[in-house]
């Protein structure tokens, strides 16, 4: 029985990816008009995805309408939808297909900046992310730390995907992972920080992330004051055409002595990024898994 579910499994898998694949060549409009149509689908045939979104916009934004949270969580599932199309291209397109679909906005200054030391560009958790880290090897080679996925079909898709220009470091999670990345950073290469997951209770402190405590790494300041590289801020938009990759001017005063009052900055300025396209940002991961001691789970019954 478990031999037939997992063969049924790898079957879906396959026919799933070839149908993703398949899309690269369609124009934007049709990619987005499907994704649309399976995010209606989703939003019904994933319950459990659909109550996470719910309830993170609940606890972050508890002043909005729920009429307002609800239209927030349906467009998240659109994006989401549409960057798993949209991955067709990342995986099919040439480098020059993928440049023009991914634009750049400060491209310049970071490739003045990297000319004298690496820098750790940290990269939040918008649905455009796996968009903006390929568009960038295109031109630039950098680490980053990545997290395997549990189907292992999949999992090669995004692998290949992420490794197909400059061949990047790419550093599975694992304990080690930071002091491979710390290798990485002082032989030169540039690393691309995720520094919104919830990690679990070790090594986190607790952070207001929209007032809600949440486990946080103070990974980005201890990076920068290990390596002594400057830090910016590396955030993915959708676009009607394709993504745009703003990237930061250094942040100034970064890092102090005070790893936690530097990871409560940046959690405060990633709200802001937030704050302007808020459908964008992938609530539908349980942000506020790790509670503080005593803290009941926020996700009990969904």
């Amino acid at each position: 029985m478990a031999q037939n579910k997992s063969a049924l499994n790898r079957l879906i898998s396959r026919i799933s990816i070839a149908l993703m694949k398949s899309t690269s060549s369609w124009k934007q409009s049709t990619r987005t008009s499907v994704a649309n149509i399976l995010a209606n689908i989703a939003w019904v045939a994933l319950p459990k995805r659909r109550k996470i979104t719910l309830r993170n916009l609940e606890l972050c934004f508890p002043d909005w309408p729920e009429e307002k949270r609800r239209e927030v969580a349906k467009s998240h599932f659109k994006y989401l939808l549409r960057a798993a199309l949209d991955h067709s291209v990342l995986i099919n397109g040439t480098k020059e297909e993928v440049q023009n679909y991914v634009k750049f906005e400060g491209k310049e200054q970071f490739l003045e900046l990297v000319k004298e030391a690496p820098v750790i560009i940290i990269t939040p958790h918008f649905v455009g992310l796996d968009a903006g880290g390929i568009a960038i090897n295109t031109f630039y080679r950098g680490c980053s730390i990545y997290q395997p996925q549990s189907n292992p079909l999949w999992d090669k898709v995004f692998y290949d995907a992420r490794k197909r220009f400059s061949d990047p470091v790419l550093i599975p999670k694992s304990r080690t992972a930071i002091k491979e990345v710390i290798r990485a950073i002082k032989s030169g290469l540039s690393c691309y920080y995720l520094p919104d997951m919830d990690h679990g209770r070790r090594n986190s402190i607790f952070v207001p992330f929209f007032g809600v405590p949440a486990a946080t790494l103070p990974m980005v300041s201890k990076l920068a004051r290990l390596t002594k590289v400057k830090v910016i801020w590396g955030i993915a938009e959708t676009t009607e055409t394709g993504y745009t990759m703003h990237l930061s001017a250094p942040l100034e005063n970064f890092p102090t002595a005070d790893s936690d009052a530097d990871t409560l900055r940046v959690t405060q300025e990633l709200e802001k990024y937030i704050l302007k396209h808020p459908e964008q940002y992938l609530w539908s991961h349980r942000r506020f898994k790790t509670r503080p001691e005593g803290e009941p789970s926020v996700y009990e019954n969904l």
